[in-house]
């Protein structure tokens, strides 16, 4: 197939994985099993297109949860998760160990597996999935401080996991120490967390400085400066997920020139980089080997959402309750507990063993692909209910409004950006005298780096921004009639001027 013809296919591919998020919507069924289906529908078993290159599927994974957490950080609220990220810090290190050591001797025991498999098994499945829970928490109304731990927890704990599955997959050398799994955790997380604290602060304050010459190259500039917190990390040998994470929430969380429109940009390239790291890894996925693997996928599971999700989330909040930084109820432990959704990240993670060439390793990328396919059908779909049922369930809560874009979409309406250039007969005018349509007003004007509601007195000057909210059916008409009072001044009619 020539490059036409794989630019056709994907086109297809990317607009039906478009329209199962409908679908997912509407039946609550997760949104990737969507996409796993579409995937293994292309594979051998299906159009036959045969993938099977773990090392390629491991890099283009590992890019695109960077993306996932990108969209993540910019997307989260610091005011709401600020006082849980104590609570989610602990969830995502002591809680990870946790839930690695229980599963681990859990799987052992239950299959007989040899102790480094057993931890690699524990280590792929102890971090929750991002894409997951940012999806869950969209449609879901919880309590601000409950969905902040699930938010912080989910962006947090990618970065240890990881940790410990390379060192785990790497055959040549001995079964790491205790000790040297945590001193290597301690320096990549630390050195991560510096690299994202410093990219963020910096790039927030180039991009207030720059005035670039067009909107669009904003989000891109945001994009390329995640993917420098991300890279430049795993450089130095450091997170590259929690320096991303860092960065971008420090970026997201700053008054940024055309923040909604970098927002909207990072939410559509995180849900394409979901489309094409399911539909990828279902590609990679050999259906005729799964059935031998849904027994040790089941118990697995049963174990993981049974007892080593439940028993971190426990220990974990009595440990953040001793040290006096939070106090987490039995309900919302409970939560917690069945909330530890997985996704991509554990395929993702289970082709690193693979690429690493782990003895087993392919067994157990089809192990995790079973837990991950069916307790996701089992967990999603009941949150919900198990929310309302423990009473978290806060209908009556405010969600979060984009409120820089979403009541004008609702009010079919338009906010425009006008600059009043030096020589522009616009100054002296004052408002009223602008005779813009009754559907449209000046909301504000933005003076000498101030900016202030304006009456229908108020006279404009050289240099001030106006901002002018219309209904779209009216906006061509409220352009004529500035450009038209732009060039001949208020008496602009009286000229014949109209503004074309």
């Amino acid at each position: 197939m020539d490059i036409d013809g794989w630019l056709l296919l994907s086109a297809v591919i990317v607009l039906a994985a478009v329209i199962s998020v409908r679908i997912a919507h509407r039946t609550g069924l997760p949104s990737l099993l969507l996409y796993l289906a579409l995937g293994v529908a292309l594979g051998e078993s299906g159009l036959g297109i045969h993938f099977e290159d773990a090392e390629l599927a491991k890099q283009i994974g590992l890019i695109a949860l960077a993306i996932i957490l990108a969209e993540g950080g910019l997307t989260t609220n610091w005011e709401h998760v600020r006082t849980t990220v104590p609570t989610a810090s602990v969830l995502a290190t002591f809680g990870v160990a946790v839930s690695i050591i229980v599963l681990a001797l859990a799987v052992a025991g239950f299959l007989g597996m040899d102790w480094r498999t057993a931890m690699l098994l524990g280590a792929i499945l102890a971090s929750t999935d991002a894409a997951a829970v940012f999806s869950v928490l969209r449609r879901l109304p919880l309590p601000p401080r409950l969905a902040g731990t699930l938010e912080a927890e989910s962006g947090f704990n990618d970065a240890p996991t990881v940790i410990v599955v390379v060192m785990l997959s790497q055959v040549s050398a001995p079964m790491p120490s205790a000790w040297n799994v945590l001193g290597t955790a301690l320096w990549e997380l630390a050195a991560g967390a510096a690299v994202g604290c410093a990219v963020g602060p910096v790039s927030a304050y180039a991009l207030r400085r720059v005035a670039l010459p067009a909107s669009g190259l904003y989000p891109i500039a945001v994009l390329a400066v995640s993917f420098i917190a991300y890279s430049g990390a795993v450089l130095l040998h450091a997170s590259g997920f929690l320096s991303v994470y860092l960065a971008t929430l420090i970026i997201g969380n700053s008054r940024l020139p055309h923040r909604a429109a970098t927002r909207g940009f990072a939410e559509g390239a995180a849900w394409l980089a979901q489309i094409g790291l399911f539909v990828m890894l279902g590609m990679l996925v050999s259906p005729s080997e799964l059935p031998s693997q849904i027994i040790p996928g089941l118990v697995a599971g049963l174990a993981l959402v049974l007892l080593a999700r439940p028993i971190s989330v426990v220990l974990s909040s009595l440990a953040v309750q001793v040290a006096r930084i939070d106090r987490v109820s039995w309900r919302e432990q409970v939560f917690l507990s069945w909330a530890g959704l997985r996704g991509a990240v554990p395929i993702v993670l289970a082709t690193i063993p693979w690429a690493s060439g782990v003895p087993g390793a392919k067994a157990l990328f089809n192990e995790v692909f079973v837990i991950v396919v069916v307790f996701t059908l089992i967990q999603g779909p009941t949150l919900p209910f198990l929310a309302r049922v423990l009473r978290l369930s806060n209908e009556g809560e405010a969600r979060d409004l984009d409120v820089e874009a979403a009541p004008l979409e609702e009010l079919n309406a338009d906010l425009l950006q006008v600059r009043i250039p030096p020589e522009s007969k616009l100054h002296g005018v004052e408002v009223f005298e602008l005779r813009l349509p009754s559907d449209a007003a000046v909301t504000m004007v933005v003076r000498d780096g101030h900016s202030f509601v304006p009456d229908g007195s108020t006279r404009l000057r050289r240099d001030d921004q106006l901002l002018v909210v219309t209904t779209a059916a009216q906006r061509r008409t409220v352009e004529k009639r500035l450009r038209a009072v732009s060039r001949r001044g208020k008496l602009a009619g009286w000229y014949g001027e109209t503004g074309d």
